[in-house]
Parts: structure tokens; C-alpha cells; sequence
């Protein structure tokens, strides 16, 4: 089953690079691209698209790396109280009882 997941994989990437090289093919033309705070002039639309790309990747990562570290962070943090608990219900379970009167 490894190997199919293998192969599934590699044909994937192999479509989308071919996807990719056709639409760099397509749209040769230089563009102007200007994102309020630079403008860049005159750069294929191919690189534009794969800098974007690439930038959004790396914003996923980091927010679902901030997601899962505040997740261990939790996690840690509920390990102790339940830690916490436990040797109080133990202190408590090994104390005589009093009898109210």
C-alpha cells in the first residue's frame, strides 16, 4: 500500500508541474504588480503566482504551527492539574476519617 501512496504522490506532483510550466507558457507576458507598499514592475506572471504561493504556504505553516504549540501548551498544562489532583485525592483517601458529632 506504501508504494501506491508513493506513486499517487509523485504522479500528482508531476501534474502539477506540468500545470505549472503551462501556464507560464501561456502567459509570458510580463505583469506590474503592486502591493501598496512596493511596486514591482515587469516581472512573469508564472513568478508572481509562485512567490504568492509560496508565501501563503509558509503562513500556513506558521499558524498551524502556533496552533498546535498552543495545543502542547494546554496539554502540559491539564497534565498538571490532573497530577496536581491526583496527590490530593490521594492525601485526602489516606487521612483518618472524623466523625461529626
Amino acid at each position: 500500500m506504501t508504494w501506491l501512496r508513493r506513486f499517487a504522490f509523485i504522479a500528482l506532483l508531476i501534474v502539477l508541474m506540468l500545470l505549472a510550466a503551462m501556464f507560464a507558457y501561456s502567459n509570458p507576458q510580463p505583469i506590474d504588480v503592486d502591493i501598496g507598499l512596493v511596486r514591482v514592475e515587469q516581472i512573469s506572471m508564472a513568478l508572481a503566482f509562485a512567490v504568492v504561493f509560496i508565501c501563503g504556504w509558509l503562513f500556513g505553516l506558521l499558524t498551524a504551527g502556533l496552533a498546535l504549540w498552543r495545543h502542547a501548551v494546554e496539554k502540559r498544562r491539564l497534565r498538571k492539574d490532573l497530577r496536581y489532583a491526583e496527590a490530593e485525592l490521594s492525601t485526602l483517601r489516606g487521612a483518618p476519617l472524623q466523625d461529626a458529632h
